[in-house]
């Protein structure tokens, strides 16, 4: 633990509100001060989740970072969905009504593929399909846009990080270029983010959630960010993770979620974070400049 970490633990531990602006990173590189806007599961809010017409919206708004999530079929095909169940986010209760609960990983990848992750939405997006992480892969490049990927669930899908890198490698996303500024790899489960780590030290990662201010610098041997949710942070504790540096030599980041709202936006901010994750990417951008 170096100086700057020792001093930035030793304050927020003490309750003190205090903000160091961190020296490095990617987000400031982005052309300002503000923090970075991440489309959550693509521009959510405007179009169905984690589908091609979420991160196309995205696009078309002018927002160059998406989010998504990544499941696992019965067959070991790597799809683009939030839920471990299809039922929320598709019709498969009435293409497949007797296969209760409808997880993921009970369908075959062909059977995804046939339903409808739109509807639900809005009847605009009748059709629309559960993507697989290479397709979902292939528009991201087409748009030119970066990537937060969501390995979810993990402990479902045993295997997973490899595979996920293995798609990555595949559609050239772990390529120097993309692993400097396009692409960040995070999950819930710090054995995973753990796993990324050293599958592939060259991955960008990222933990989600707020580990105690003592827990950080054992998070920062292998994750680049700590992205918790904006309700469960301070500006002492956002300068608490800025003062350690990461597996690369760089200060950790704070991407925080799920920010829709243009007070919440200012509020965190405030705080100093380098990103906001959300469904309503205007309304931030508005809100902060990003």
């Amino acid at each position: 633990m170096h100086v700057r970490a020792v001093a930035a633990a030793t304050t927020a531990l003490m309750g003190a509100t205090v903000l160091f602006l961190p020296t490095s990173h990617a987000q400031a590189a982005e052309a300002s001060d503000s923090p970075l806007v991440v489309a959550h599961r693509g521009a959510s809010a405007y179009a169905p989740e984690n589908t091609l017409a979420a991160v196309d919206k995205a696009a078309d708004m002018g927002f160059s970072w998406v989010e998504n999530d990544v499941q696992r079929t019965r067959d070991g095909e790597l799809v683009v969905l939030h839920d471990a169940s299809l039922a929320r986010t598709t019709n498969v209760e009435k293409v497949f009504p007797n296969r209760s609960p409808w997880n993921v990983r009970d369908f075959t990848a062909a059977e995804v593929a046939r339903l409808d992750a739109g509807s639900w939405f809005s009847s605009r997006y009748k059709g629309a399909r559960v993507p697989t992480l290479k397709q979902y892969m292939n528009r991201v490049s087409r748009n030119h846009q970066k990537l937060v990927l969501e390995i979810k669930n993990p402990a479902l899908y045993p295997g997973i990080e490899r595979e996920t890198l293995k798609v990555l490698s595949n559609e050239g996303w772990l390529s120097p270029v993309q692993l400097r500024s396009r692409l960040v790899v995070q999950s819930f489960s710090a054995d995973t983010v753990r796993t990324v780590h050293r599958l592939r030290p060259g991955v960008k990662t990222a933990f989600l959630g707020t580990p105690s201010v003592t827990d950080l610098p054992e998070y920062a041997t292998f994750a680049d960010q700590i992205n918790p949710s904006h309700t469960t942070i301070s500006s002492s504790y956002v300068a608490a993770i800025q003062a350690f540096d990461g597996p690369h030599g760089k200060p950790l980041e704070v991407l925080t979620w799920t920010v829709d709202d243009a007070a919440g936006a200012r509020r965190v901010a405030g705080y100093g974070v380098d990103g906001i994750i959300t469904n309503k990417p205007d309304v931030i951008r508005n809100a902060t400049g990003g």
